[in-house]
């Protein structure tokens, strides 16, 4: 990282804060008024590197915020659309690890882990607390969220590009200030669910995880296959906007980045990110009952610091609880039929590439289960 002498980024951050704190200031606005701020004093570096142990990443935690706007998509975009697999493989394509792990429904018991990790940053949990419906219509949510990430991973190169804008748009319109102080962040201060470390904080969520609950069925990825696994996902970045620069070059420096971010003061659970926790691990909400074992899992696997912050129980019945539900999910899921245990959108892009036009009813029916829609390319209300 360059600056001038004397210049710290938090500070630049704090005095924009103070720049928006009472007015409507939009996430494009912010972008400009933190270029315009930063443009002669601060220019963030692609490093990832360790020094003197401690993991070191550019932008830090207290680096002023990286909008990204619509231009900016479109610059990453360009470079996915040159690097994709093909026109009808999308993104990764048939021979990448990328469909491997996310082609199995054993994938969902690592959902709640991640949730939990996204809630843990106070950016994502105001912006879930102020303009989500995940309460009112979680199924509806549930439906939204995999409806776009298996189109950006199962989609035809066409149907990914679109997802991404999409969920651009989406985001653009999330932005608030915080009601309360939470971790670093103090009261009044803005955030943008566009905003480039958030962003790279949920990727690293889905990207960290899915290999994890893969390898709680099925044997773990090599590790070859991990490395080329994280180079696809940087990949998968890119529907975000997130510039490379910005991601940790390979695995070891991803975990690292990870580890970073469990420990540091960024992921602080609030009281409203507990209560949305326990709301969801509950089922409260919805007609779907969730498993006591699925509960104890998710406990089981989120880094004990935050596992307490969510004030998730996690004794010997709780860690017994986890063990028999994978044992029997061990014992069960190998053997179960490929149009169970392959998710729709895997099965549609399949029959994609051997000339169907169209999924056909079993691949349809898995479809309206995890995206609420019978193909993919189509966003559910």
């Amino acid at each position: 990282m360059t600056a001038t002498s004397g210049f710290s980024p938090a500070r630049l951050l704090m005095g924009v804060v103070a720049d928006v704190r009472n007015s409507n200031i939009s996430c494009e606005h912010l972008a400009t008024a933190l270029a315009a701020k930063r443009s002669a004093a601060y220019l963030p570096l692609a490093s990832f590197s360790v020094r003197g142990g401690k993991i070191m990443t550019a932008p830090t935690e207290h680096d002023p915020p990286e909008i990204v706007i619509a231009e900016s998509l479109e610059r990453e975009l360009s470079l996915v659309r040159g690097a994709a697999a093909g026109s009808l493989s999308g993104l990764f394509g048939p021979r990448s690890i990328t469909w491997q792990v996310n082609r199995e429904s054993a994938i969902f018991l690592g959902a709640g882990r991640a949730l939990l990790l996204q809630l843990a940053h106070p950016w994502v949990a105001a912006a879930v607390e102020q303009h989500s419906d995940t309460f009112a219509n979680p199924i509806g949510r549930f439906h939204r969220t995999f409806s776009t990430v298996f189109t950006m991973v199962f989609g035809t190169l066409d149907q990914s590009l679109a997802a991404a804008r999409h969920l651009h748009r989406r985001h653009a319109a999330i932005e608030g200030k915080f009601n309360s102080a939470a971790g670093p962040f103090p009261v009044g201060s803005p955030y943008c669910a566009n905003e480039v470390s958030a962003l790279r904080w949920v990727h690293a969520t889905l990207w960290e995880t899915a290999p994890m609950a893969y390898a709680l069925v099925l044997p773990p990825l090599a590790r070859d296959q991990r490395e080329r696994y994280y180079a696809e996902g940087r990949l998968f970045a890119a529907l975000f906007g997130i510039p490379t620069q910005y991601l940790p070059p390979d695995w070891a420096a991803f975990s690292a980045y990870i580890d970073a971010m469990t420990r540091s003061s960024t992921l602080t659970v609030t009281e409203v990110a507990r209560v949305m926790a326990h709301r969801l691990l509950s089922g409260a909400d919805t007609w779907l009952p969730v498993p006591p074992g699925y509960k104890a899992l998710t406990a089981a696997l989120l880094p004990p610091r935050l596992r307490d912050g969510f004030a998730l129980r996690y004794g010997k019945a709780e860690r017994d609880a986890a063990q028999q539900f994978i044992a029997r999910a061990r014992r069960i899921y190998p053997f179960l039929p490929s149009r169970l245990r392959y998710v729709g959108p895997y099965q549609e892009a399949e029959q994609r590439l051997a000339g169907k036009t169209q999924p056909d009813f079993v691949a349809r029916m898995c479809n309206r289960f995890w995206m609420g829609q019978p193909e993919l390319g189509h966003w559910p209300v």
